[in-house]
Parts: structure tokens; sequence; C-alpha cells
């Protein structure tokens, strides 16, 4: 590759359900990161690549950024922590829709923000949901306080659903790249392997099918993957929660519940894969996982 390309990475960060995995879809034009309605969707680093003929940028999907509650909570935030120092360029992504004046930015992520910005990076500001709006002019405010604070090299309001003033963010990015040749093959989306994209995706299932805290309780573990020439794939799988009662939340009425949600999870995974699959799943209750190190360990994190 020519060294007159240029080639990074960068980080989004921001706050829980603003619309990071969403923004990563659109520009790389697949669905690689899970995206749900409901916060701490995302709980590991998901990696996405754009590439185009004269630049390569590394995206770096994050956890939402909060004050942990738990070992793994902790984890996220390491995730968050290790991907801003790797990255060259962090986008720090605002839900415009939920900002108000005085209270845009809450106080531990202004003292990260302030962090980065002593450390030479440049930060971004992408504030996204424009189109939830009613009046574009309703941003205004907003874009002053956000300039006020000294601590961002651009201000974009954009709508990651709706595709719009995209390629002003990659217009700003390429910018401030550096010279370098391509970190990887140009066709290449991402790194992670198909074992990771699969337990999203039946993660993703379980946060759009369950209520309450079902969601935050619960983890995917693959742990079987077998590719087959001949025939549809085996994936062995286990859904992890903490209590008995949620294991009999998760299988519901004669085990209905679970089929559903398995149902759903092998149409995308088959989608995703383009091969047939045969899920073998079994639910398993770990009580108080999220504070255990060595199930958080055997889990990824």
């Amino acid at each position: 590759m020519s060294i007159h390309t240029k080639a990074g990475y960068v980080a989004i960060i921001g706050k829980p359900n603003t619309g990071k995995s969403t923004l990563i879809n659109t520009i790389i034009g697949t669905k690689l990161s899970i995206v749900t309605p409901k916060p701490q969707t995302t709980r590991k680093r998901v990696l996405g690549i754009y590439s185009d003929e004269s630049q390569q940028i590394i995206f770096l999907d994050t956890p939402g950024l909060l004050v942990p509650r738990y070992k793994m909570h902790i984890a996220m935030m390491d995730y968050v922590d290790i991907s801003i120092s790797e990255s060259d360029i962090i986008i720090y992504l605002c839900d415009i829709s939920r900002c108000s004046v005085g209270a845009s930015i809450p106080s531990h992520i202004l003292k990260l923000l302030n962090v980065i910005k002593k450390s030479g990076k440049q930060i971004v500001c992408v504030l996204n949901k424009i189109d939830l709006l009613s009046d574009v002019k309703l941003s205004l405010p907003i874009i002053a306080e956000m300039t006020s604070l000294d601590l961002f090299s651009e201000i974009i309001p954009v709508s990651a659903l709706k595709k719009s003033n995209i390629d002003r963010v990659l217009d700003i990015i390429n910018n401030n790249l550096p010279i370098s040749p391509f970190y990887y093959d140009a066709d290449m989306l991402s790194t992670q392997p198909e074992r990771f994209f699969v337990s999203e995706i039946i993660r993703e299932q379980v946060f759009l099918l369950y209520g309450a805290e079902i969601p935050y309780s619960s983890e995917v573990n693959i742990i079987e993957f077998k590719e087959r020439s001949v025939g549809k794939w085996y994936i062995n799988v286990e859904i992890i929660v903490e209590k008995t009662t949620q294991k009999s939340i998760i299988i519901g009425n004669k085990g209905e519940k679970l089929k559903s949600v398995l149902e759903k999870s092998r149409k995308a995974i088959e989608e995703h894969l383009g091969v047939g699959v045969y899920l073998d799943t079994f639910v398993k209750v770990r009580p108080k996982w999220r504070n255990n190190k060595t199930y958080l360990q055997s889990y990824g994190y």
C-alpha cells in the first residue's frame, strides 16, 4: 500500500445509548455492533474497519461510559481506557436530544475528556440524533456550550440512523489521520472471530425480548463452534444468568420464550455466516457472575 495513504485508530466514546454502535454500523455499511434500545448493550470493544482508496480507519466501538457497580463494569471501562490509549483520534458521541444547557456532560466524563485533551489527542464531538429535534436551531445553545469547553477540535451534528452528515465526520477524521500504509487488507471489516459475533447476536435477542434485570444479569458464552464443509455448523451455547428465577424467565412457559430467542438468533446468525446452523443451548445459573473475576475471565472480559 502506498505511503501516500492514511491509516489510524478512532475510539468512539460516550454515555450509554448515545448511538455509538449505530454510528459504526452506518460508516462501515454493515452490522458489526449489536443495537438495542436498552443502555449498556455494548460490553466489549468491537473493532470495525473502514477502507477506501486513500484511507483506512479502524473504529473502536466501546461500552458506554458509566460509574462502575460491578467488576464487569470495571472490565468494560478498562476496554474504554485501552481504546483511548491506542487511538489517534477520539470521537465523543453525545445524544443531543437528551442534552440540556448546563448539564450536557456528566462530571466523570468531563474529567476523562480533560485527561484526553491534556494528552494531546484530538477529540471530535459528534452530536448524534439531530433528527429527533423538532427544530435544528435547538442545537445551537448546545453547540455553543460544547465550544466554550475548549475540549473539541470539531463539533458536528449528525444523525447516525438517518445517515445525515456522516460524510463530514469522515472528512474530519481523514484530515487528522497520520500518513501510514494500511494496517489490514482493504476488504477486511473486522478482526474479531465469528464466534464473537454469534454470541453478540444471541445476546442482542436477549436484550430485545426480555425486560427488567434479565438483559443486564445475562451473558452468552460459546462453548463449541464447529464449522462443517457439509451440513449445518454446530454451535453449543450457554446463556448465563445469576438466579434460578431468571432461568425460569429465560426459558418461559414450556420453553416457548427460549425457543423464540433461539429462532430469531438462528435466522440472524445464518444471515451473518451465510450457512445453516444448529444451536444447542443451555441456560446456566452462575450466582453473582458479574462480580466474579474467574467467571468474567472465562467469558472473555
